[in-house]
């Protein structure tokens, strides 16, 4: 599970904001009803406690308070109730006292005798031996005989036992709630996201090669609506700046061929001149290069900027890919002994792609100009074309000095070289990965570069499919490096 995504984040706030809120909710009933109980029994004692009042008072006036013990034992039957009640005189002496209660938790004797002398009601909390807290309510009573005072008590336990239930309902419950509401809430999420995620792998699959293409738009009226809605025109202004940077650079190339290639005219007019001196000669002759080289990178540029706009017309046709290979690696052998290179070409047979046979023909040299450019003297290039997978897989490996690791991801940027101590005559003009990359997007391929400083450089290239490269490019140098040792 990613910790990081939304539908985590969201699902662990509301999970945490759910029981942040039941916590507080549980503590305010559980603190309510407490209050609630305890004052109700609180209304109930004292009920009672004025009822014996009257009574005594009735049968005071009446002369019958000795009578009031077999009253208060039938009308209230206090220890039946767990209750007690207890009658004494101004001097302390007990007029009336009920019986323990039936299940012996409550026994009036064991309650301290009240040691606030008022002539209002109030209420008194005590204490039992035992730790047990009862509720008492003393109501003061002045009669013609004197001054008396009722007590009524009952135990905390009954109201102890409520809330201890409420508190395991809460405590068996409340887990239980939160976890359906985590399991629906990530449920409603992942629902929810389900269209984000669609979303994802369509944008996935636009590039600069497909950037007509826009994401589906979802009819929900709600912030996605409003996201793909403008990712759609970004992605349509997108499209405009790339159609106008390749159709600037088609254009220069263009109006750059006529000038040069009159230039390079008159250029080699003065070089047919009779009185031209030699230093002239050497001028001219340098500027000659110099025109040829820029001609090269104008005519580079345009190919570059017609692959990538797809005004190409490339005749695609099945041909076969080690065979077209073999043949390029042999007309490439003569600028491979100049370094005494080895170039070993280990094709597959009936390896066919559908392609443009100049286009991956062009591919081909200039991959092998690359590796015969930066290998040594004696070094060792070696070429395979392979079947996997349904693709055809095109390797060219060599033990140069290699690219650095930080380079690798801009070798195919136009005009980057790995190496800037390299000069422009030994550098090549940075173009050559550049068309090899649009030739392989033009033909929905994919190429993928790994490099080793000191130890080589493997490329591969995928036709038709772009779906990388199969073999670990450490094994292909390694593999690569035992066969130039052996």
């Amino acid at each position: 599970m990613n910790l990081r995504s939304i539908r985590f984040r969201m699902t662990a706030w509301y999970a945490g904001l759910l029981v942040c809120l039941l916590v507080l909710f549980g503590a305010a009933v559980y603190l309510g009803l407490g209050a609630y109980l305890e004052r109700t029994l609180r209304a109930a004692l004292s009920e009672q406690a004025r009822t014996v009042r009257e009574e005594i008072d009735e049968r005071i006036a009446d002369k019958r308070l000795p009578n009031i013990v077999n009253f208060l034992n039938e009308k209230f039957a206090p220890q039946l109730n767990a209750r007690f009640i207890r009658i004494t005189d101004g001097s302390g002496e007990i007029l009336y006292v009920s019986q323990p209660t039936a299940d012996g938790e409550l026994d009036p004797a064991m309650v301290p005798r009240p040691l606030r002398k008022s002539e209002q009601e109030y209420a008194s909390d005590v204490r039992l031996p035992n730790g047990e807290r009862v509720l008492v309510q003393i109501v003061p009573i002045n009669t013609a005989e004197g001054r008396l005072v009722v007590e009524v008590g009952s135990l905390y336990a009954p109201i102890d036992a409520v809330l201890w239930g409420l508190l395991m309902t809460f405590a068996l419950g409340m887990p239980l709630m939160v976890a359906i509401a985590i399991g629906g809430g990530y449920f409603l999420m992942r629902r929810a996201l389900i269209q984000v995620d669609e979303i994802t792998i369509q944008a996935e699959h636009i590039s600069s090669r497909n950037l007509s293409q826009r994401l589906p738009v979802l009819k929900t009226g709600d912030e996605l609506e409003r996201l793909t809605l403008a990712l759609n025109r970004m992605m349509g202004r997108l499209e405009d700046a790339f159609q106008h940077i390749n159709r600037f650079s088609a254009d220069v190339s263009h109006e750059l061929r006529t000038p040069l290639t009159i230039l390079c005219g008159e250029l080699e007019a003065i070089v047919q001149h009779e009185r031209v001196t030699p230093e002239v000669l050497d001028l001219v002759g340098s500027a000659l290069e110099e025109t040829a080289r820029l001609r090269t990178i104008v005519d580079q540029l345009r190919a570059i900027s017609r692959l990538d706009a797809g005004d190409v017309h490339m005749q695609k046709v099945p041909l076969d890919l080690g065979q077209l290979t073999t043949s390029t690696a042999e007309q490439m052998l003569l600028l491979a002994e100049e370094k005494s290179i080895t170039v070993r070409c280990e094709p597959q047979t009936g390896v066919n792609v559908e392609g443009d046979p100049s286009r991956l023909k062009q591919l081909v040299v200039n991959l092998l100009d690359n590796a015969i450019r930066y290998t040594g003297e004696r070094g060792l290039i070696s070429v395979s074309v392979t079947r996997q997978n349904g693709s055809a897989i095109l390797l060219v490996a060599d033990n140069g000095v290699g690219i650095p690791p930080e380079s690798l991801p801009h070798v195919f940027e136009r005009f980057y070289r790995a190496d800037k101590a390299r000069t422009r005559y030994s550098g090549g003009s940075g173009l050559g990965l550049s068309i090899v990359k649009a030739i392989c997007s033009a033909h929905r391929g994919e190429i993928e570069v790994s490099s080793t400083e000191g130890v080589g450089t493997v490329v591969a290239v995928r036709l038709p499919l772009s779906r990388g490269i199969n073999a670990d490019s450490k094994e292909s140098l390694a593999q690569f490096k035992t066969a130039s040792s052996s």
